[in-house]
């Protein structure tokens, strides 16, 4: 079942040439779209789907700082004044909210965490509050149980995944920008070394610069231009419930389930790190680099079947730019929902807060989270193509700091000062010793 997505129509042909070529229109490509038309560029943004139909409306809608990386915090803290410029900006709406989140817990380690992740942030100015047990039991009073302590992130909101990157296609569109849905890139060409073309199913875009946020795709692609990127992706499942529940905090996460309000006064539930790992061709190749991540995960991963094999994106097949690919084949990822998981969020839920107890499900679905090895984007042109910009692997943040990776990608692009120290995102540090191998870019 597809998540609720807002469509937005971007009637365009496609040019002969442009200065950038976007490849992928999930929250990432679209910000990066936008900020580079914005700068004066001619841009192109080409999607194989629709704006925003894969994880980009499947996530949970949350925009924070609160538990981030702290390679992550710069591009969190930018991303939340980023989305509240976004709608003076442009006249659109997202539904980013200032709401704050709410996290709840009984367990000591848990709470010990929260308290040093607290501490680290005041060193880098971000304002969360720790709750003593009373402050909590009285936030989470919904719950109808004590607590032993909590964190309120006040600074911290949530978007609508069913809307935002659909409003931010929009304002390129309106900036002077060119979106083409339903046109997937095949690949690119290079003229001495250096890209010089994007090859879509429509023909040839000349460019010298081509940014690839192709999401759960981007490895794939980048495998048929002989550039090794270690990706992995799981599924994982979600519903939401219809309006009509009152009562509950606008964003709340505890171990047992997490919920968020939606736009329309529904709820999505959900229960933070559970997914299937669907085996496919790709997570076998890679499988060195993520057994690591997936054995510290283990009480929340759960083997899965064969749906990520058809379904295409983690596929090594190479293909040649005159003949119809993977992309074109699978327009957009909607795999199934796991039932034994809907079932497990809607228990979990409705025990936990009583006010659910009727609320009947509104739409259940699953989305592919990709992720690189350390759970950190890569963000960067690739050495060995120049002017091929690579911005994936978001690990499941991409959503709450798209504006920021965006806003990043331009400056990378037009070289002006960036936004936050690129660094740490870029995608040679996914080779060498850290992953006990050579570099392979």
């Amino acid at each position: 079942m597809p998540a609720p997505l807002v469509r937005v129509e971007t009637m365009a042909s496609q040019p002969e040439a442009a200065d950038v070529v976007v490849i992928g229109g999930g929250i990432v490509g679209v910000f990066a779209a936008y900020y580079l038309v914005r700068r004066g560029l001619k841009v192109v943004l080409v999607e194989k789907g629709l704006i925003g139909a894969e994880q980009s409306s499947r996530n949970w809608g949350w925009c924070r700082q609160q538990n981030r990386d702290a390679r992550e915090l710069p591009i969190a803290t930018k991303s939340l004044d980023l989305w509240d410029r976004f709608a003076a900006e442009a006249g659109e709406d997202t539904g980013f909210r200032r709401c704050g989140l709410l996290y709840l817990s009984n367990r000591d380690k848990e709470l010990e965490g929260w308290a040093r992740w607290r501490d680290f942030a005041r060193t880098v100015g971000v304002t969360t509050f720790m709750l003593s047990s009373l402050e909590a039991t009285e936030r989470g009073k919904a719950t109808g149980k004590p607590w032993k302590g909590g964190v309120f992130s006040p600074s911290d909101g949530t978007a609508d995944p069913s809307k935002a990157a659909p409003a931010v296609a929009r304002a390129i569109v309106n900036a002077g920008g060119i979106v083409l849905q339903n046109c997937a890139a095949r690949g690119i060409e290079t003229t001495g070394g250096q890209l010089s073309a994007v090859i879509t199913e429509k023909g040839t875009i000349r460019t010298k610069i081509a940014v690839l946020a192709g999401g759960a795709w981007a490895s794939s692609f980048c495998n048929n231009l002989d550039v090794r990127f270690p990706q992995a992706s799981v599924r994982s499942s979600i519903l939401s419930v219809k309006p009509g529940v009152e009562g509950l905090p606008d964003a709340l996460h505890t171990t047992e389930v997490s919920t968020t309000r939606r736009a329309d006064g529904g709820y999505t539930l959900a229960i933070s790190g559970r997914a299937r790992v669907d085996v496919t061709a790709q997570q076998i190749r890679f499988a060195r680099y993520f057994v690591p991540m997936f054995a510290r995960r283990w009480r929340n991963l759960a083997p899965g079947g064969l749906e990520g094999w058809r379904s295409g994106h983690e596929s090594l097949t190479r293909w040649r730019l005159d003949e119809r690919t993977p992309m074109e084949r699978m327009r957009i990822l909607d795999p199934a929902a796991d039932e034994s998981t809907i079932a497990e969020i809607l228990r979990r839920a409705r025990h936990l807060l009583p006010a659910l107890a009727k609320a009947r499900i509104a739409s259940k679905w699953a989305g592919y989270i990709d992720s690189t090895p350390d759970g950190v984007p890569a963000v960067g042109e690739i050495p060995s193509i120049p002017g091929f910009i690579l911005a994936a692997g978001f690990s499941g943040h991409g959503f709450g700091i798209g504006p920021g990776a965006g806003h990043l990608i331009a400056d990378i692009v037009t070289g002006r000062s960036p936004l936050v120290d690129p660094v740490p995102y870029r995608p040679e540090r996914l080779t060498a010793s850290a992953w006990g191998k050579v570099a392979e870019f």
